[in-house]
């Protein structure tokens, strides 16, 4: 119920070409922003709390470990992150016209920053991680470029959604604002 009146806010915004407009470009966009800001969390709680805690794990159990780990973090954080970059792919499309064109194109940008250091980086190590066991130095290399390559960019990415957001949260007080004149 606390959550109504933000979606609401977001399904009513509107100029005069929003309300012209179906309903998909705002759905498109609560759906996108909802997933990227799943994503950053899981992302944060991915780097924060588990790969910082694998210094911890004994080399015996190390590999049985991540085997266990890898398809649930694809399951819970890779796949809901492919959706959000989907459906900010389809903001290109179907975007709330209060939302500037560029600012869809910066946050792909930031998420294509993410998938290819996530496929040309941390895959690789995650690969060798799981076939090799414990190694400490590929675990730091992981963590960190992680965080400069992943985190910072994808962070970026929920600021830039949240600014997004106020966007048609402002236009929304603006149409009301006319409607009560």
């Amino acid at each position: 119920e606390l959550g109504e009146p933000i979606v609401q806010t977001f399904l009513d915004c509107g100029d005069d070409d929003a309300q012209r407009r179906p309903m998909t470009s705002r759905w498109v966009f609560l759906i996108a922003f909802a997933l990227v800001f799943y994503g950053t969390g899981a992302a944060f709680i991915e780097s924060f709390v588990n790969y910082s805690s694998w210094h911890l794990i004994g080399a015996a159990q190390f590999t049985q470990y991540h085997r266990f780990i890898s398809p649930r973090v694809i399951a819970y954080l890779v796949a809901p992150m492919l959706l959000g970059t989907v459906f900010t792919i389809a903001l290109l499309r179907f975007r709330p016209p209060v939302i500037p064109l560029w600012s869809v194109w910066l946050a792909l940008v930031l998420q294509a920053i993410v998938w290819v250091s996530t496929a040309t980086i941390q895959l690789p190590i995650q690969f060798a991680l799981s076939a090799d066991g414990l190694n400490v130095a590929l675990i730091d290399r992981l963590i960190e470029t992680n965080i400069w390559l992943r985190r910072i960019p994808y962070g970026g990415c929920a600021a830039l959604f949240l600014w997004m957001a106020s966007r048609l949260v402002r236009a929304a007080d603006v149409t009301s604002m006319r409607n009560a004149l």
